[in-house]
């Protein structure tokens, strides 16, 4: 009784902003020390984590992603979006919807893609005529669009903490996440239409201009998807994920600091950003996922160790019987884990317990990923506390209150792409089972 009450002052010191890293800690310290196992298993964990061949992956992808926010890379992927995409009716709604997904792509946070994007984007569309409400409820909620494409953060996270192939990961994310950009994509054709809002002419000069100013960055998912998977039917992959995020770190660095040079080697101006900078900020947030996941793993050693997965799953067999049950509940779960916690946290946390129970009900570990992360995609725009929420509300100070109304239209088309994903599995495999026959 005395350790359950640790854990609930423990989860209450959370709740009131203890770090993260310190509640796991010491649930994880409690709960061996009250089970007579020696500490030292907390240690052995991060020696696993450490020796892990992905871990490489996290802090140079992390660098990449922090390169491209603090550089002009988003003024110039809308240009180039507004470019292609602006004659289309809804045609500026879309280019918000496909530079958010690009650019929360290689961040790996729906915040920076707020933060970085929502000011240039916002005035753009009041000046196009496109309802406030809108306006905002797209922006809010094309801030999480691009966690399923490579080589997105969370899903490596997932891949290691869930022991899934990170590979086939990143191919099973490309069709749930194109699902989700012809969602918005098409209820923004549909407004746009409605409203009658103004469409930018296509001009083929213009088009050609704006992608030659982006080609480096465009050229950057190329160089990634096809340096890991080769091009099907002429050569197979060309290196490995760790040599991949590798390439891209060096790639970014070289574009923005030498061929754009947004960001300086050195810099005097506090308003442009410097090498030295950029690295610093990437290191925290790669510290931070580190600390985390090692400490979050020795709790988990600890719950498998007490077959606490198990016990949850003879216990969810009182109740559910059929696959589709579970998945409806796992859906509802998910979708508060993701209101609550960021996907960081949520994925070393609640991956652990979910694996072994879902594959007990027959769902693949790579679509159960893709499922895992398209709720907590969805979760940041879920009331109450939907992190975009609270975070759009600060940016462009609205009420949170009045986001929940303005998303609404969007969350509940996010919800129902989001069931063909969940109880469609061919969706995640067919492209991985034609890239890798040997795979799933």
């Amino acid at each position: 009784m005395s350790g359950l009450l640790i854990v609930l002052v423990l989860i209450a010191l959370a709740m009131f902003g203890a770090p993260l890293f310190s509640v796991l800690g010491a649930i994880g310290i409690s709960n061996f020390s009250g089970a007579g196992t020696d500490l030292v298993v907390l240690s052995e964990e991060h020696y696993k984590l450490a020796t892990n061949p992905h871990l490489v992956t996290i802090p140079l992808f992390t660098l990449a992603g922090f390169l491209m926010a603090e550089s002009k890379a988003g003024d110039r992927l809308v240009r180039v979006s507004r470019a292609l995409l602006g004659w289309l009716p809804g045609g500026l709604g879309i280019v918000v919807v496909a530079s958010c997904a690009f650019f929360t792509t290689f961040t790996g946070a729906s915040g920076v893609t707020i933060i970085a994007l929502g000011g240039l984007l916002y005035p753009i569309l009041l000046k196009e005529r496109y309802p406030e409400g809108f306006s905002l409820g797209l922006i809010t909620s094309s801030g999480s669009i691009g966690l399923l494409f490579p080589p997105s953060l969370p899903i490596i996270l997932y891949g290691i903490v869930g022991e899934t192939s990170i590979d086939d990961l990143f191919v099973a994310g490309i069709a749930p996440g194109l699902l989700f950009l012809l969602v918005l994509g098409g209820w923004c054709f549909w407004t746009g239409r409605r409203v009658g809002v103004a469409r930018t002419p296509f001009d083929l000069r213009e088009a050609l201009a704006a992608s030659w100013a982006a080609k480096w960055e465009l050229l950057v998912p190329v160089v990634v998807v096809v340096g890991i998977y080769g091009v099907p039917g002429v050569t197979g992959g060309l290196v490995t994920i760790g040599e991949a995020s590798a390439i891209c770190a060096i790639y970014l660095l070289v574009i923005e600091v030498f061929v754009y040079k947004d960001i300086k080697l050195v810099s005097r101006d506090p308003a442009v950003p410097d090498l030295a900078k950029v690295i610093r900020e990437s290191l925290v947030m790669v510290g931070a996922i580190m600390l985390i996941l090692g400490v979050a793993m020795g709790m988990t050693n600890y719950l498998i160790q007490e077959q606490v997965p198990m016990q949850l799953l003879d216990a969810i067999r009182g109740h559910i019987e059929s696959r589709f049950t579970f998945l409806v509940v796992l859906t509802l779960f998910l979708l508060v884990v993701g209101c609550l916690m960021d996907i960081f946290s949520a994925i070393i946390v609640v991956v652990p317990l979910i694996t072994p129970i879902a594959a007990e009900y027959g769902v693949h570990p790579v679509h159960l990923g893709i499922i895992f992360l398209a709720n907590l995609e969805i979760g940041y725009l879920t009331p109450p506390v939907g992190l975009n929420l609270f975070i759009s509300s600060l940016a462009f100070n609205r009420p949170v209150v009045q986001l929940y109304k303005m998303t609404l239209p969007f969350l509940t088309l996010m919800l129902l792409a989001l069931l063909v994903i969940t109880f469609n599995e061919d969706l995640s495999l067919t492209l991985v089972r034609w890239l890798r026959p040997s795979g799933p």
